[in-house]
This record gives C-alpha cells, sequence and structure tokens, in this order.
C-alpha cells in the first residue's frame, strides 16, 4: 500500500470512528430522557466498552480516532484540502489543527480504556481544571472568553457549511444529487453548529462570572437546551440533529474526496509566510 492510500485510509476511517462516536452520543442523548447515561463523548465511549466484544471494537474506535486526528493534521500543515494562502485559509487550516488537539485526547482515552489504562479524568472535570488552569494565567479570563469565542466561531462556520451546503466542494462529484444523503448533512451540520454556540456561550459565560464551573460541554448543552420553553422537543430535534451528524461522519468516510499531499504547494506556503 503506497503512502497516498495509507493517508486515504487514516482519513476515512477517521472520519468513521468520528461519526461512530456521534451517532452513540445520540444513542445516549436519547436514553437520558428516559435516566440513561450522561450523552457525551467518552460515556459513548464507555456504552461501547461494556458490550460484547467491548475492549476490540473501543481499540478499532481509537485507532480510527488516531487516524483522525493524524489526517486533521495533515490537512493543517500539508493543506491537502488546497486551501488559498490567505487569511480565511490561514484560519480553517488553524481551526482543523485545533480539531486534531481535540480529538488526541478523546483518542488516547479509548485506546486506554481499550486496554484497562487508567487514562485521564471525565469529560466535566478535565474541561474545568483545564479551564481553571486558564484562569489562573496572566489575563487568564480573557483567554477563556477567547477560547469561547473560538467555539461560537466553528459553531457558526459548521452552520454556513450545512446550510450553503460548502462541503460539496470536499465530496465526489454528483454527490449533490442526493437529496437524502445532503438533507442529512445540512441537518447534521446545523445541530452541531447550534450546539457549539450554547457551548461557547457557556465559555464566555464562565469568563465572565470568573467561574470554571460554569464552562460547560456537551451534555451541559443539551441539559440546557431541555430548560427552554419546548424544551422536549427542542431536546429531541438537537439529539436527531447529533445523530444525523453521526451518519454525516460516516457518509464523509464513503464520499469525501481525500487528496494526497502537495509537496510543492506546501513549500510555497511556507515561502509565502517566511516572506
Amino acid at each position: 500500500m503506497d503512502k497516498d492510500r495509507k493517508l486515504e485510509w487514516l482519513a476515512r476511517s477517521g472520519y468513521a470512528a468520528r461519526g461512530i462516536v456521534y451517532v452513540l452520543i445520540a444513542g445516549l442523548a436519547s436514553l437520558s430522557t428516559f435516566g440513561g447515561g450522561r450523552p457525551d463523548s467518552k460515556s459513548a465511549l464507555q456504552i461501547v466498552l461494556e458490550q460484547p466484544f467491548g475492549q476490540i471494537w473501543l481499540g478499532v474506535i481509537g485507532v480510527g480516532l488516531i487516524g483522525f486526528v493524524l489526517w486533521r493534521i495533515a490537512q493543517s500543515i500539508l493543506n491537502t484540502d488546497r486551501h488559498e494562502n490567505n487569511a480565511k485559509g490561514y484560519l480553517v487550516r488553524a481551526g482543523l489543527l485545533v480539531s486534531a488537539a481535540t480529538y488526541t485526547g478523546l483518542a488516547f482515552y479509548a485506546v486506554g480504556q481499550a486496554l484497562h489504562l487508567s487514562v485521564g479524568q471525565g469529560s466535566s472535570g478535565g474541561r474545568e481544571s483545564w479551564t481553571m488552569w486558564l484562569m489562573q494565567q496572566p489575563f487568564g479570563r480573557y483567554l477563556v472568553a477567547g477560547v469561547g469565542l473560538a467555539i461560537v466561531g466553528a459553531g457558526c462556520a459548521q452552520a454556513v457549511k450545512g446550510v450553503k451546503r460548502g462541503y460539496l466542494r470536499f465530496f465526489e462529484s454528483g454527490f449533490e444529487h442526493r437529496t437524502i444523503l445532503n438533507g442529512i448533512c445540512t441537518y447534521g451540520l446545523l445541530a452541531r453548529g447550534i450546539i457549539f454556540l450554547i457551548i461557547g456561550g457557556f465559555f464566555i459565560y464562565a469568563a465572565f462570572a470568573v467561574d470554571p464551573k460554569q464552562a460547560g460541554g456537551m451534555a451541559d448543552a443539551l441539559a440546557w437546551v431541555r430548560q427552554l420553553p419546548f424544551g422536549a422537543i427542542l431536546y429531541g430535534l438537537a439529539a436527531v440533529g447529533l445523530f444525523a451528524f453521526g451518519l454525516y461522519g460516516l457518509i464523509e468516510a464513503r464520499y469525501r474526496i481525500v487528496q494526497p499531499p502537495s509537496v510543492d504547494r506546501s513549500l510555497r506556503a511556507m515561502r509565502s509566510i517566511v516572506n
């Protein structure tokens, strides 16, 4: 298997692994209505571990997530998606690098749990600890607010990508005619974008209140949605949206265009930065 095929395998297995995690989160979100578990990524992985051959399946997901991290790094550093060498392009690539960092923890958590290793804290404890660390730094509350704004920006980008079908530029030709699959992609991206907006709002409020405990994650965002007027309906729509985003990941694994890195293009980009 040549290097380009290996990279494609990493990308497709990574998209599939992320999709499976979100499908499981959506399932937990539905079950939590009846007193089930907390709908977040690590709880979803624990569900896999409790199934027959759970260690094997969780290990496969963990390896897939590691592949997703490596692909994100390739997208960012090697510019495999051929983004323009301008402010927008650099911002998108920076976001891809942040995504790689975010999924690194989840990937190693999955592998660690599969091997029965003690890896990290629960999602809320880990988030609270690093938010507290940020607040202890000079201008800490502004750093936390910056994280919140970055999450809000990512949420807006996801929602716009779904509504305007910006993902189509990275999909195989003819995919735009697959009405049902496009509907799934649009709804999934829009729902995840809205949830990111809520999470970003939590971080901004945590900075305003100087209280790391106010920085919430996906489970907290869903709990907040449930408390709104018509919350049960909105919560159900959010859960379906997360399921749709999970399917979007599986659709990416099948239909996304995975381009090999362009060495010449990367070198030109590095020269433009230096100059």
